[in-house]
């Protein structure tokens, strides 16, 4: 779990706000017969709560792609740097949005089906990330990109920085 320092703006009220978020979203997902990962649930959709840029096009795009995939969203337009370094995520898996849903960190254009794999398996690990921002990829797969779409992977990121495949998207 991140540390927050007096002097971060997630000291206090707003550091306790985010733990008890957390807490709720995975004793939501704890409970038997409740889990919330599925898009097809009558229950609530799992909340993602995603920071980015307020300027950028693919992240609102990536948005509404979660969304239409039964995910909820709160958006904080501060940018994505500081949550980035404050969930651990090295900087080598960046992207243009940060996310945390259920307990586990999001980087970049992460596809709906992974994030409600992740959360319906529960492996332990910090989260998930698509490096960089490869075409194809939702978010960045608009007509802009005449229907190209790059190979990439989602990486399953460990707490000690390390990664794996996730799936691989060819």
């Amino acid at each position: 779990m991140p540390t927050f320092p007096e002097s971060d703006p997630l000291h206090g009220a707003q550091r306790r706000h985010w733990l008890q978020w957390l807490a709720g979203a995975a004793a939501a997902t704890a409970l038997p017969g409740c889990s919330r990962a599925r898009p097809d649930d009558a229950a609530d959709p799992v909340l993602i709560e995603v920071w980015k840029d307020p300027s950028c096009g693919c992240c609102g795009d990536w948005i509404r792609h979660v969304q239409a995939n039964g995910l909820a969203v709160k958006v904080n337009d501060t940018g994505n740097a500081a949550m980035r370094r404050r969930l651990g995520i090295d900087l080598r898996y960046g992207s243009c949005h940060t996310a945390l849903v259920g307990g586990y960190a999001l980087e970049g254009h992460v596809p709906a089906r992974e994030i409600h794999r992740l959360l319906r398996e529960r492996p332990e690990a910090l989260g998930l990330a698509v490096a960089g921002m490869p075409v194809g990829s939702p978010g960045m797969d608009g007509a802009v990109y005449g229907g190209r779409k790059d190979p990439y992977d989602v990486l399953l990121l460990a707490r000690d920085g390390s990664a794996t495949v996730y799936r691989a998207y060819r």
